[in-house]
């Protein structure tokens, strides 16, 4: 999402753990921050920006089977960096940390990975384009058309992916505001990918296809430190439509939230603090404490009013930091699939 969970705080100082949500409201503390009117270049930002704090490449996907089964995929690679800037070998100040999961409507797998820069087990590259650690990657001749692998202990897959429009941005034109205080990221999606290939799970191969959405965000102080954490959704409806929309919960009870409304053909509509509306309807016992799996979600301003419902519930994610992350089903003024995550739930 727009600030995604960065759990790379493992390799930051013990201090930083109690300075808001996992580390990202803390001081900038040297690194760049992003400002209004960026100007991106691209193929060169689908590549890393070290002097920046943090950036993820971020994938997830909804397949179905020949029988129409459903299942959900997520391939993410992160960075952070204890310090600005990227020296070779162990020098290197830039740390990289992966997860991959995939849910059934019965199960859910995920596993993580991580790695020191600078000695070439993990890292991206823009032109062509590679992100990998270890013998996971996500590369191709371009950012138009990759291929995707991961493998964990119960499961793994392999799958090609083909955009069919173009990038799109949030915010002020890629720059996404995340709090009053005014903190944010530089932040784009490509929503419009079609996705097909094989679920390696312990039942056996599945063949599915489907369509997956993959967000690109850096920043360095990306929450206010007020901030607790975020519920994001992307939103991926029959008609050809799609709603990126998040809210960061606040430790006095209010929210802050953001929206992208993309068209059919990528055109974009930005939404401010408000006007997107997410309230949890049902809550699932998950990983040992209550979160919410059923939400109605409102933006007024495009005529929706939808039922997201987790297609399985126990979609925990029980890595280093844990949070739930999951597909999701849409009923009500619009219909069709996306995708859910969840933070800062105790």
């Amino acid at each position: 999402m727009s600030i995604r969970l960065v759990v790379f705080l493992l390799f930051w100082p013990v201090s930083v753990f109690a300075q808001g949500f996992a580390g990202l409201g803390t001081d900038a503390q040297g690194f760049e921050v992003p400002q209004a009117g960026p100007q991106f270049d691209f193929p060169a930002d689908h590549g890393p920006h070290p002097d920046y704090r943090i950036e993820w490449w971020y994938l997830t996907a909804n397949l179905t089977d020949v029988d129409g089964t459903p299942y959900g995929l997520q391939w993410t690679l992160f960075r952070t960096a204890l310090a600005p800037g990227e020296d070779a070998g162990w020098a290197s100040p830039q740390v990289w940390f992966a997860h991959a999961a995939v849910t059934t409507p019965q199960a859910h797998f995920a596993t993580e990975r991580f790695a020191r820069g600078g000695v070439g087990v993990a890292g991206v590259q823009a032109e062509p384009f590679r992100a990998w650690i270890d013998e996971w990657a996500m590369e191709g001749p371009d950012f138009d058309t990759l291929t995707l692998t991961a493998q964990g202990p119960d499961f793994a897959y392999d799958m090609a992916l083909q955009a069919q429009g173009p990038l799109v941005f949030h915010g002020q034109d890629g720059f996404s505001v995340k709090s009053a205080e005014g903190q944010a990221s530089y932040y784009y999606s490509q929503p419009f990918y079609e996705i097909a290939g094989t679920l390696m799970l312990p039942d056996g191969p599945v063949e599915v296809t489907g369509n997956a959405w993959l967000d690109r965000e850096w920043s360095s102080q990306p929450l206010s430190d007020n901030q607790s954490g975020w519920d994001w959704f992307s939103l991926s409806f029959d008609d050809g439509t799609n709603l990126m929309g998040f809210q960061l919960r606040q430790r006095d009870g209010t929210l802050y939230s953001a929206s992208t409304w993309i068209e059919a053909d990528g055109r974009t509509t930005a939404y401010p603090d408000g006007a997107f509306a997410a309230q949890p309807m049902t809550q699932s016992e998950v990983g040992g404490r209550d979160v919410p799996t059923t939400w109605q979600v409102q933006l007024p301003g495009r005529g929706v009013d939808v039922r997201v419902e987790a297609l399985n519930t126990q979609a925990w994610m029980p890595l280093s930091i844990p949070y739930w992350e999951g597909p999701v089903v849409i009923e009500g003024s619009h219909t069709g699939v996306g995708y859910l995550e969840m933070t800062g739930y105790e």
